[in-house]
């Protein structure tokens, strides 16, 4: 398809407009755009032109104007300035226009008015503006989730929930922000906590335990408790306790109640087969010429597990 003037861009000769289609030239090329088979919605997406573009010339739209002007002592056109200017002063008319643009792309007549304007201030003062309007917005979400969980202010409910033990992520998660906005954004003024060992010593202590190594060696390595338990129970993520069991010294176990559990059964099973271990079991029915399949018919255990337990290769069955 041919275009007949720019993209966001309307060409006038001073009375009338081009047509983008078939470059005639019209007073409004809103009422000829039937004659294409074209609305004018179609028209003005697809030509990068503004939603209130009228698709009219400015003699064409001052007439228009001029006509609106003499009708504004009927009734129907006051009552309608006031509803407008009603709109206007209270912002609804501002978010209305804000919903509206949401998701369209930014017209190119949109965007070249934009980029005129902005080229005209000062860069320092779009920056101050551009972190004024941060400042605001992170003043107004501190202040919704102060009042949301009870507090006065956002550093009493930090402060808080840091006293209780939870890591900031867990905290960011509480207020419904993205998990790493408290550690981002925290006010200076709360102490915030960054070490992972720090933060489980609350748990640690409302548990009952001397200081954070106590505990996750009674939790992880006696208990056999895995890092997701723990982490649910203290109020931390996983990743904060692996950095604390990393700190002092203490191996991470994957899956450590699963595999835990499965150890207790297979002694379990090689002591009813007289054998002091599975591995012992395994290593003797092996040696005999069993194959797995069968060896997991005995035990009851999965043809995985005795593998893993003798820590073999064959595949043989």
């Amino acid at each position: 398809m041919r275009i007949h003037a720019p993209i966001g861009q309307m060409l006038t000769d001073g009375e009338r407009v081009r047509c983008h289609l078939c470059g005639r030239w019209f007073l409004s090329v809103a009422s000829h755009l039937r004659v294409h088979g074209w609305s004018k919605a179609d028209y003005i997406a697809e030509f990068g032109l503004e939603l209130g573009n009228p698709l009219s010339g400015p003699a064409t739209r001052e007439r228009r104007a001029a006509a609106l002007l003499a009708r504004r002592v009927e009734p129907a056109i006051r009552h309608a300035q006031q509803l407008a200017l009603a709109r206007s002063r209270s912002g609804a008319l501002a978010l209305a226009a804000a919903q509206a643009a949401r998701g369209r792309p930014h017209p190119a007549e949109r965007r070249a008015k934009t980029l005129a304007t902005l080229a005209g201030i000062d860069p320092q003062a779009r920056a101050e503006g551009t972190r004024r309007r941060a400042r605001q917005h992170r003043e107004r979400l501190t202040r919704e989730v102060a009042t949301r969980f009870g507090f006065t202010t956002f550093e009493e409910y930090l402060a808080d929930r840091l006293g209780a033990g939870m890591s900031m992520a867990a905290i960011s998660r509480e207020a419904g922000l993205h998990k790493d906005w408290v550690s981002r954004h925290a006010p200076p003024a709360v102490p915030v906590v960054r070490g992972g060992a720090d933060r489980l010593s609350p748990a640690a202590r409302r548990l009952g335990f001397a200081d954070t190594a106590a505990y996750l060696t009674a939790a992880h390595v006696e208990q056999h408790r895995s890092v997701a338990s723990i982490a649910a129970e203290a109020g931390v993520t996983r990743s904060t306790v692996l950095a604390a069991l990393r700190r002092h010294g203490i191996d991470a176990v994957p899956h450590a109640t699963k595999r835990h559990l499965a150890d207790t059964r297979g002694r379990a099973v090689a002591e009813s087969l007289g054998f002091p271990s599975l591995r012992a079991y395994i290593t003797d029915r092996r040696d005999a010429g069993l194959p797995w399949t069968a060896l997991a018919a005995e035990t009851g255990l999965p043809a995985t597990t005795l593998r893993r337990h003798l820590a073999v290769t064959d595949s043989t069955y």
